[in-house]
């Protein structure tokens, strides 16, 4: 048997396929549905009972699907006599809350530590004040200067420490101009809070304080070189003032 013929037949050899299971089947036609907007945010699926006589499967099956369906971010649930499974919108903001409570599921789970979330804030927040720097609109430049005023006159005992955190980063994020990447800055500080990890003491506060100003600086002087090395040297002064994340972190989503 020539060569060419070998290869031709491994080629067009047929193999056998696995069979979908039918929650598969129910799970990929409710999606497909949503994806192609045959089915927009804010409709209502039909009961399980409608759904299993349609596919012509069991209720358990459909209940499966549309829990998948919900983790992905595509339905959500709502109990009750007037609720039911809706359509979400599929946006960033959709996306950002799915990564945030699958990030919040892995730190409940004690398997995150925090050497590896700065490593992953340095990938996402480093270019973004890069790009930060180039697209921010005034608008932005005022909100990062409010929270960063703020944080200047607050104490170290203030609760909202970690949201006025949450609430620099993100905006950063969104100031990049691209909204994937905003995402996933959001969805990062929305399930760990890192502000709430930090040894704060006042001399750790106003450093801190000192390095968002500096980030704010470099934004407002349009430098992206300078916001990208500010932004950098403030996740590495994070991380040396971090605790490892406690077993029940991620519990105050």
């Amino acid at each position: 048997m020539s060569n060419d013929w070998k290869r031709r037949t491994e080629v067009d050899d047929f193999k056998a396929q696995q069979v979908v299971r039918p929650r598969a089947q129910v799970e990929r036609q409710l999606k497909d549905a949503i994806l192609t907007g045959k089915l927009t945010p804010g409709d209502k699926l039909p009961t399980e009972t409608e759904l299993a006589q349609q596919f012509g499967v069991s209720r358990p099956t459909v209940r499966e699907a549309l829990g998948g369906l919900a983790s992905a971010g595509l339905i959500r649930k709502i109990p009750g006599v007037a609720g039911g499974s809706f359509v979400n919108s599929v946006n960033p903001d959709s996306l950002s809350q799915t990564l945030r409570e699958s990030v919040g599921t892995i730190l409940r789970l004690g398997t995150l530590h925090i050497d590896e979330l700065t490593a992953v804030r340095r990938v996402l927040e480093i270019p973004s004040a890069r790009m930060a720097a180039e697209n921010r609109s005034e608008e932005d430049l005022e909100k990062l200067r409010s929270i960063v005023e703020r944080q200047r006159t607050t104490t170290i005992d203030d609760p909202e420490i970690p949201n006025y955190d949450l609430s620099f980063h993100a905006t950063i994020g969104q100031a990049s101009g691209n909204r994937l990447l905003a995402a996933f800055i959001m969805a990062v500080h929305g399930a760990t809070h890192p502000a709430e990890y930090l040894e704060v003491t006042d001399e750790v506060a106003r450093k801190t304080v000192k390095q968002h100003i500096a980030i704010v600086a470099a934004l407002e002087a349009g430098n992206p070189a300078s916001a990208a090395e500010a932004m950098e040297t403030h996740l590495d002064y994070v991380l040396r003032y971090s605790t490892d994340y406690p077993k029940n972190a991620g519990a105050h989503e």
